[in-house]
């Protein structure tokens, strides 16, 4: 049902008609549907009410019938003068009396004044009733199919009472039927037939014609739904014309000024003032338009600067090509050194070779060239393998793989990479940290970091000397820091120190690891820095990572 009532709301937004009209037609159609279901209840409050005054009038007849029976039972019947045409009632004893002046009288029970009563009332086309039972003594008095079905659930089910509307010959009545109970004073007539007080003898049927009832109803269902359509219809015409007035007469002025604006003309926007959310709308819009007007005002020197900034985008794209230029002339003077190396050390082998060798210095000589060959192939490798992580650093496409490591037990790991080097020079490690400090980061590419910076400190720190290396931590972020005790490095040195290819008299360096490491750093939202040691001896790196 919701889904058919959805779809009708979709085809009826998509017709091309009037706002007013499609909320008139909307509504309308709510009205209907809320009034007819109105209507249909009360309807069928007010039809029960109307054959509940029925029933009322039925019961009221009975209990009337009831009493007239009761009063000539009591009497021992009523004597009436014998007419011409009136018969003696052949189930009595003593039916015919005669009195003193010889006048006649036909002795009637109550089942013969209840019949005749109900004959008169039939004649004048008001209602009739029957005495009716299922112990007849009288054939007329027998039971309808309506009666017998009563008076079976009377002596079965102890009913107190029946009714049904039933259609007798051409009109609609309402039947009701209630027991009659034998009484002290009905005994004279049925004891014969064995019964005894508060036996049901049987019944009276009371029938009141409906047609009255039947156009009381149809007139109030008329009044109904002419009540409903006139209420409908003048509640729509309100509706239209509130519609028209309140809403579409501001739209349409709101609708012209956005036209008016939309094609430049030059007129003064003023706000609808309607007190409602009309007047919100006209001020929004009145705003937009300054707001735009004043931008349009401004858009040639919005366009001026973002000239100029292309233009500075232009000057830096020249200096980023004229550094790319750069590199690859750095690239290239570096990747000459070992490649002339390597080039004149074949030449000598070479030439050595044609010779022959017949001596153990020549051998010597080949161990030695053969070894330089082997230190410049290794340098070459670092060198490429260094520009190529450089170059993934610089362009954004470093892939880093995050996890949750302990930053004291990897410098420890790092330093013991070095034993060789530390038992040869003779260098001690001193690590100040807590057991277990951790951080979410890529640990390969950390590990890439203290290398560097280990074996630099490696490299500058004299024999039998001390390496101090502190890590601390914050709520946010930790700080790690390789103290040594070598030369140190110049304010001049510490600004370039991190640069691409800068080297510090190192030969066998590439200049690249120290920027590899502060890409790294940065890539993981850190810094990285060096500071020379307070009383000159020796320098500091440290860099900062956050824990998350």
């Amino acid at each position: 049902m919701f889904q058919k009532i959805k779809c009708w709301l979709r085809e009826f937004r998509a017709l091309r008609i009037s706002l007013s009209l499609k909320f008139v037609i909307g509504v309308a159609v709510v009205l209907m549907i809320t009034m007819s279901v109105s209507f249909y209840f009360i309807s069928k409050k007010h039809e029960n009410l109307v054959i509940k005054q029925v029933e009322l009038q039925a019961k009221a007849l009975f209990k009337q019938i009831v009493l007239t029976r009761r009063w000539i039972a009591d009497h021992g019947g009523v004597f009436v003068e014998k007419l011409p045409w009136v018969k003696p009632n052949p189930y009595l004893e003593n039916p015919l009396i005669r009195d003193e002046k010889g006048k006649l009288y036909v002795r009637k029970n109550p089942a013969m004044v209840t019949r005749e009563l109900s004959l008169y009332a039939q004649k004048e086309g008001l209602y009739f009733f029957h005495i009716t039972s299922l112990k007849l003594l009288n054939p007329d008095n027998a039971p309808d199919d309506f009666e017998r079905a009563a008076l079976h659930d009377f002596e079965t089910k102890k009913l107190e009472e029946s009714s049904k509307i039933e259609k007798i010959g051409d009109s609609y009545y309402f039947r009701y039927i209630a027991p009659l109970y034998v009484e002290e004073s009905c005994l004279q007539c049925h004891l014969k037939q064995g019964y005894k007080v508060g036996d049901v003898r049987g019944a009276i049927s009371v029938a009141v014609p409906m047609d009255y009832a039947f156009s009381v109803i149809h007139t109030g269902r008329t009044g109904m739904v002419l009540a409903s359509i006139i209420t409908i219809s003048i509640l729509m015409a309100v509706l239209y014309v509130m519609m028209k007035e309140l809403v579409l007469r501001p739209v349409k002025q709101l609708q012209t000024s956005m036209k008016d604006f939309s094609t430049g003309v030059k007129t003064e926007t003023s706000v609808i003032r309607t007190g409602d959310e009309l007047e919100d709308l006209s001020k929004a819009f009145v705003e937009m338009s300054k707001s735009l007007a004043e931008y349009h005002t401004h858009l040639q020197d919005k366009v001026r600067a973002a000239t100029k900034s292309l233009e500075e985008a232009n000057t830096r794209l020249t200096e980023l090509n004229m550094k790319k230029s750069d590199f690859i002339a750095k690239v290239s003077h570096e990747l000459r050194t070992p490649l002339t190396s390597i080039k004149g050390a074949m030449d000598y082998l070479s030439t050595r070779f044609s010779m022959g060798v017949n001596s153990d210095k020549g051998i010597n000589d080949f161990i030695v060239f053969f070894d330089v060959i082997k230190k410049n192939a290794d340098r070459l490798v670092r060198m490429v393998n260094d520009t190529l992580d450089l170059e993934r650093i610089e362009s954004g496409i470093f892939e880093m793989h995050f996890s949750y490591i302990n930053m004291v037990s990897l410098i420890k790991e790092v330093i013991t990479s070095f034993y060789s080097i530390t038992s040869e020079k003779k260098i001690t490690f001193k690590i100040v940290a807590k057991p277990d400090i951790f951080i979410t980061a890529d640990e390969d590419r950390i590990r890439q970091v203290l290398i560097n910076l280990i074996s630099n400190a490696l490299k500058f720190s004299p024999d039998n000397s001390d390496i101090h290396i502190t890590v601390t931590e914050s709520e946010e972020a930790v700080d790690v820091s390789i103290k040594d005790e070598g030369p140190g490095v110049s304010i001049e040195e510490q600004e370039r120190i991190f640069d691409k290819f800068y080297t510090r008299g190192i030969k066998n360096g590439t200049g690249l690891g120290l920027a590899i490491c502060k890409g790294i750093i940065e890539a993981h939202h850190g810094e990285i820095n060096v500071a020379n040691n307070e009383g000159g001896k020796g320098c500091t790196f440290y860099f900062t990572l956050p824990k998350e």
